[in-house]
């Protein structure tokens, strides 16, 4: 069978199943006695272990599979789930992370794992090994066996109006193939419900072993002869019966300790009812909610999008201009089914900010236990959505901002209990909207920064402080190649990460400021726009060029004479809001010809705790706009992020508000 048709889907399957595993290890290692995690780190496995099976993955099929083998003994009890014991899964993940990656960039899943196969085998060979439990009776061999949650779980079902029936299912004797037939029945009853306890489990189905007969317990809202007619409808099938469940039945068989059991009653009160909804008597199933879209399409409709917006404005520049007022009524249509439209599409671009920080926990615990410090990490705000450009460019940066956090800003625990500190360093990242923008926060609670040592290293690099404030100086560690850092490390120290860390985010339109008190710890925010593609902008004359400006940026438009313009340190300044902020002539910056100097407007933008007061000549209007790229040839050009196309036709620049307020 040609498997690469299917090579995309496997791909993005087993990336989200490498997340999972990640998620739910980290929540083991909190929660080591909770067996429905470990139930759920088993079944991101098992699916990943099939997934590579039918795709020919043999080498990351067999690794799974050794992984299976200790959540298996975790999962019955004979492991206990410690510190070194996730460790080892996590570089077993890794491992199948490095494969998964491979495979990606067109190879295959053929690489070493004799390493971490010893290590999985060897797992339970510890101190942590925990006596086998006891063989089941003959009695008990053939039944199905439900522990507190298991019964909770029935009677919440119950509640529900859920039907739970107990379904036994035997096989013909000379079905050649028993492991296929029994995954199509659970197939087939899982697109209807939910199977609670199978005897046998799961992982002796697949084995094949097993005799003939298979007994379930399954919730479901379809009726029996339903449920019935779908099993006997498959071939092989010799038998089949589906009685109604009464959780009392398995009292007397349950062996949980008490200790154990209170806990799991606890969180069965917070047990998820079944997801499967299927009204009672039909015979079809609720289909998905979403569906997967290639990027390149969801590019192409963007684009075309773009191209609407630029040509309803062009025809409303033409029924302007003419006064045909016939065409106002339908331009009225056009412009609110465009805007819908539009809308619509920006939102299919925006994804979850959870994309990015769903990593961060594990990163945060391998570097924790790399440098022997003790961390709390918290994020806020996953939810926060941006575009999906900028979300490709950010991962990167949060990353850096974390690792400087955890290495330079984070005390060991003995300098922290001397400076009266709580011994656990905290780390935490914040994500919410702001306008439209989105605004990241990464904050520590450790030793800051220390302004004095980055004078010394700043009169090193020839870079002259003199009449910088505190906030300045500390920004100079974006600065390319500064590092304050006396010593190289593979975390930090060569002075590259925060340089790159500010490239990334103003080549999306972003900026990034650093806050920092000494003993108290530091702060970096990140402002980012919502979206790169569709804006509003404000559109200013100087001279005869016309300009457009992000309304993401500005926060006043003021007129101005020339008496309102005052002079400090030789550069022209104005009063806004009883500050003196910097003035700068747009003519002067892009080196156009202005005769008036007299009088005009001044566009106040801001770029997080920074003001800055354009000079122009005139104001054009607000209008929407949609970016175009400038080309190869004019890349060059730091103070312009884009053109457009205005309703008359013309081509006008954006300018780059973020790179006009650093240079300045």
């Amino acid at each position: 069978m040609d498997t690469s048709q299917y090579l995309s889907l496997f791909l993005e399957e087993s990336e989200e199943n490498i997340e999972n595993l990640n998620q739910s290890m980290l929540e083991l290692e909190k929660n080591p006695e909770d067996i429905e995690i470990i139930s759920e780190i088993f079944r991101y496995a098992h699916t990943l272990k099939g997934m590579s099976a039918t795709m020919g993955y043999n080498n990351l099929a067999e690794l799974t599979h050794n992984m299976e083998n200790v959540l298996d003994k975790l999962r019955n009890k004979e492991l206990k789930a410690s510190t070194g014991l996730v460790t080892v899964l996590f570089e077993c993940v890794d491992m199948l992370e490095k494969m998964i990656g491979n495979i990606a960039d067109g190879g295959d899943d053929q690489m070493d794992t004799s390493a971490i196969v010893s290590k999985l085998a060897n797992v339970g060979n510890d101190e942590n090994a925990k006596e086998a439990p006891e063989q089941a009776s003959e009695d008990e061999k053939c039944n199905l066996e439900l522990n507190v949650y298991d019964k909770n779980v029935l009677k919440e079902a119950k509640n529900k109006l859920y039907n739970a029936y107990e379904i036994t299912v035997e096989l013909r004797k000379d079905c050649q193939l028993k492991a296929a037939r029994a995954f199509v029945v659970f197939n087939n009853l899982q697109q209807y419900g939910e199977i609670v306890k199978s005897n046998p489990p799961a992982e002796d189905l697949e084995k094949e072993k097993f005799g003939h007969t298979i007994t379930l317990v399954y919730l479901t809202q379809t009726n029996r002869e339903f449920i019935k007619d779908l099993i006997n409808n498959i071939s092989e099938i010799d038998f089949c019966s589906v009685d109604e469940v009464d959780p009392k039945k398995y009292s007397d068989s349950v062996k949980v300790e008490a200790a154990t059991a209170q806990k799991v009653q606890t969180k069965a009160k917070k047990a998820p009812q079944p997801t499967k909804k299927v009204q009672t008597g039909t015979h079809g199933r609720k289909l998905g909610q979403s569906v997967r879209v290639d990027l390149d399409r969801l590019d192409k409709f963007m684009n075309l999008v773009g191209e609407l917006v630029i040509h309803r404005t062009r025809l409303e520049q033409i029924s302007e201009s003419n006064h045909i007022t016939e065409l106002n009524e339908t331009l009225e249509q056009i412009g609110r089914v465009t805007s819908d439209l539009q809308d619509l599409v920006m939102k299919v671009r925006m994804i979850p900010l959870e994309q990015v920080f769903s990593r961060l926990p594990r990163m945060m615990r391998d570097l924790s236990t790399e440098l022997n410090k003790q961390i709390e990490f918290v994020m806020k705000g996953q939810e926060t959505e941006l575009d999906r450009t900028v979300i490709d460019e950010l991962g990167e940066s949060i990353i850096h901002l974390l690792r400087n956090s955890v290495d330079h800003g984070i005390e060991s625990r003995e300098e922290r209990i001397k400076a009266g500190k709580d011994p656990v360093g905290h780390v935490t990242v914040t994500a919410y909207q702001e306008g439209n923008k989105a605004v990241i926060k990464v904050e520590d609670d450790g030793k800051g920064l220390d302004i004095e040592k980055i004078k010394e290293k700043a009169q090193e690099k020839g870079i002259d402080t003199t009449g910088m404030s505190d906030v300045d100086i500390q920004n100079l560690i974006f600065v390319e190649g500064f590092s304050t850092s006396d010593k190289v490390t593979d975390i930090s120290g060569r002075g590259v990460g925060m340089g790159v860390v500010k490239t990334k985010v103003t080549s999306v339109g972003g900026s990034v400021d650093v806050k920092s008190e000494v003993g108290r710890g530091t702060t970096f925010t990140i402002y980012l726009p919502l979206t790169l593609s569709i804006i509003q902008a404000l559109l200013v004359k100087v001279k005869d060029e016309t300009f457009a400006i992000s309304l993401g940026f500005i926060e006043k438009v003021i007129k101005i004479n020339k008496d309102d313009i005052k002079y400090s340190n030789n550069r022209e300044v104005i009063v806004y809001r009883d500050q003196i902020i910097r003035a700068l002539r747009l003519s002067e910056k892009l080196r156009i010809e202005s005769d008036n100097k007299s009088e005009g407007f001044v566009v106040i933008v801001k770029l997080g705790e920074k003001h800055l007061g354009l000079i122009v000549d005139s104001l054009v209007g607000q209008q929407e706009i949609v970016i175009k790229p400038l080309g190869k040839s004019l890349k060059g050009l730091k103070q312009y992020v884009g053109s457009t196309i205005l309703g008359d036709g013309r081509v006008t620049l954006i300018l780059d508000i973020v790179s006009i307020i650093s240079e300045r």
